[in-house]
């Protein structure tokens, strides 16, 4: 495809790195130029234009900008009908995008991950997710929600990879001074908490750890009387 990538940031750069290998032909606007330039520079098939020459040179664009500056970044450039834009940004809605955008046409918003990079990486999707599914889905994982309210929910419980994250590394930062190798300690933990998750459903794997007296329950047990699944579910509801 020719793909064009209007605002290349730290999210945008891991979606062009995550298929740059696939065939298509990038083109990267200079808005953020250490990335642009770092990719052009890794990528024979990815180059570096001003904004419109992106847009002249694509079928298909990616939006990687904030959502408050998009209106004065996109007000000048001229798209065509025909074109497809897939827009990364969570705090602009679709129709708000397509209006944008005129005449092409927002097919879809996607929120991905930095995981997209490597693959292996879910990607949300609110729109028509069949062309989503033909960029991203060889490598990743697309997860199709219906409606604006819907991305809103996913959104706000994504946000749980960071306590997860704080939980793993809290505990890895208890083992030092008690195992030899702390890096060590902590790539075993990231490493069973992302297989495990990955294997099983959370309703069975807790199940699977509740072991009469066994160490998992205890720790589980503990956390939930100190309130871990009420502070949790208060958190979510304050991101809504």
């Amino acid at each position: 495809m020719q793909i064009g990538v209007i605002g290349c940031g730290v999210i945008a750069a891991a979606v062009v790195h995550g298929i740059a290998a696939d065939g298509h032909y990038i083109v990267v606007s200079e808005r953020s130029s250490r990335y642009s330039k770092e990719l052009s520079g890794q990528f024979s098939n990815v180059s570096v234009a001003n904004n419109q020459s992106v847009v002249d040179s694509s079928d298909v664009i990616f939006l990687g900008l904030m959502a408050d500056d998009s209106k004065d970044i996109l007000a000048p450039l001229r798209f065509r009908d025909g074109q497809c834009v897939i827009t990364f940004m969570a705090g602009a809605s679709l129709e708000e995008v397509n209006k944008m955008v005129r005449p092409a046409r927002a097919v879809a918003l996607v929120i991905p991950f930095p995981g997209i990079a490597v693959g292996g990486s879910p990607v949300l999707v609110q729109g028509e997710d069949a062309l989503v599914r033909d960029i991203f889905g060889r490598s990743n994982t697309v997860y199709p929600v219906n409606n604006a309210a819907e991305m809103a929910a996913y959104l706000s419980a994504q946000a749980v990879l960071s306590p997860v994250a704080r939980l793993v590394g809290d505990a890895a930062d208890w083992m030092q001074g008690k195992v030899q190798d702390t890096k060590q300690g902590e790539a075993f933990l990231r490493h069973l908490v992302s297989s495990s998750l990955e294997n099983a459903d959370c309703a069975a794997l807790i199940e699977a750890l509740n072991t009469e007296g066994g160490f998992n329950q205890r720790l589980r047990q503990h956390m939930e009387k100190a309130g871990m699944r009420t502070d949790l579910k208060t958190g979510l509801d304050g991101l809504t």
